[in-house]
């Protein structure tokens, strides 16, 4: 059996396009990627546990302090939210 190599876009096809997964991430996994954070600010703590939005390409979408406002977001963007562990 020869195995399938799946592309960004096979996985966003999937989603068919409203399917986002929530999941949980550390803060010091997205940190690096926010540089305006310190600018605006914020302080979060790098050992802290947020919650990633991602589209079913694995882009991440956003990032919220706890799982509730995670499926919030998702939802009031009409997006169909999963969790995944």
């Amino acid at each position: 059996m020869t195995p399938t190599i799946m592309t960004k876009e096979d996985f966003r096809g999937l989603g068919a396009p409203d399917l986002v997964y929530v999941r949980a991430i550390r803060a010091s996994d997205v940190l690096d990627d926010v540089p305006v954070a310190a600018g605006l600010g914020l302080s979060v703590d790098p050992k802290a546990v947020l919650y990633a939005v991602h589209g079913a390409d694995g882009e991440r979408l956003a990032v919220m302090m706890d799982r509730e406002t995670a499926f919030a977001a998702a939802v009031a963007h009409e997006l169909e939210p999963v969790s995944v562990h």
